[in-house]
């Protein structure tokens, strides 16, 4: 994964909130019960707390993703995502822009350094960064869906959801249009799709298009 690609995913979230209107706002996002409002305001937290993470990381220094953990979260989402539209988007784009400008500053040498997300080093963090952009800015619920996911990403993102595959389980998911993909060991079930169908059922969103077979009960999100 490259910079680049995030830099890719951010201008594509902001091209597609920019004049967000008050009701567009209010509406429903993919994510059960959260406006896009809320998806917004998640993206806008989140992009903060990671300058934080790149911020300090270079500075040899570690710092909790959110101050208050999860609690403290989840509630600032709720309380910034009734704001008016346009005040949404313009604290949605300075964070996004103060985020794209942290990364900017890690040289070739920085990427082994820890941070706290997941215990993790800044190599793995610009990875969630990514995620978090892609993943979101279709669960808007706009007019990117994750049918617009690149293949890299899909295959960077099966990767990482490998733990959702329970025990038992032989997942073998068969793109039309990308390489078969299997994980785990147990009972077969082989699913097919496209590769951004399969990709997103397994991300645990709607899938943009039919995928076939019998699809198992998958583990939490890791």
């Amino acid at each position: 994964m490259a910079l680049s690609d995030v830099k890719t995913a951010a201008a594509r979230l902001s091209t597609l909130v920019d004049g967000l209107d008050e009701s567009t706002a209010r509406g429903d996002s993919v994510l059960p019960g959260w406006s896009r409002g809320h998806v917004i305001t998640h993206l806008a937290n989140f992009s903060r707390a990671f300058t934080r993470q790149v911020e300090y990381a270079l500075r040899g220094e570690l710092i909790e993703v959110y101050d208050g953990g999860r609690p403290a979260r989840d509630a600032e989402i709720e309380a910034g995502a009734h704001r008016p539209a346009a005040e949404l988007t313009a604290d949605l784009n300075e964070a996004v822009a103060a985020l794209l400008a942290a990364w900017d500053r890690v040289g070739p040498d920085d990427w082994s350094r820890p941070i706290l997300h997941r215990n993790s080093t800044l190599a793995q963090g610009i990875d969630a960064t990514w995620r978090e952009l892609v993943i979101h800015t279709s669960d808007l619920g706009l007019s990117s869906t994750p049918d617009d996911w690149p293949a890299p990403f899909c295959a960077h993102l099966l990767e990482f959801l490998r733990p959702r595959t329970p025990d038992g389980v032989h997942l073998i998911l068969q793109p039309s249009d990308g390489p078969l993909w299997e994980n785990g060991t147990g009972q077969d079930h082989v699913l097919t799709g496209t590769l951004t169908a399969l990709t997103a059922w397994y991300a645990g969103r709607p899938s943009p298009t039919p995928i076939a077979g019998p699809a198992p009960e998958l583990l939490p999100y890791p």
